[in-house]
């Protein structure tokens, strides 16, 4: 049997390195565009998109527009679940745990 008190020690240490990985999440950014760069996405790592830049030669067609703005934010909040995936899993094989814990 595992000493209990051991145990609630590698909870803490794991809540507060998520903690940590949630905060710095929040100030990582990931960029993702479509149609050539011509729309372009940043999020943070948090999912949270924090600009979207549109060529304004692209501004004529307006159903492309949509198209290519809903593909670029689709691809960074992507990257960004990406991101904080590789971060958590850092986080699980740092206290030993498997991957699936989180």
């Amino acid at each position: 049997m595992k000493d209990p008190m051991k145990m609630l020690k590698q909870v803490q240490q794991m809540q507060d390195r998520m903690a940590r990985v949630q905060s710095e999440l929040e100030n990582e950014t990931v960029e993702a565009s479509a149609g050539g760069g011509a729309v372009r996405v940043v999020a943070t790592g948090a999912q949270k998109v924090m600009s979207v830049v549109i060529d304004p030669a692209a501004a004529g067609d307006t159903e492309m527009l949509q198209d290519l703005v809903l593909a670029a934010v689709n691809e960074a909040m992507e990257l960004s679940k990406q991101l904080a995936a590789t971060k958590m899993q850092a986080v699980a094989s740092g206290l030993g745990l498997p991957p699936s814990v989180l």
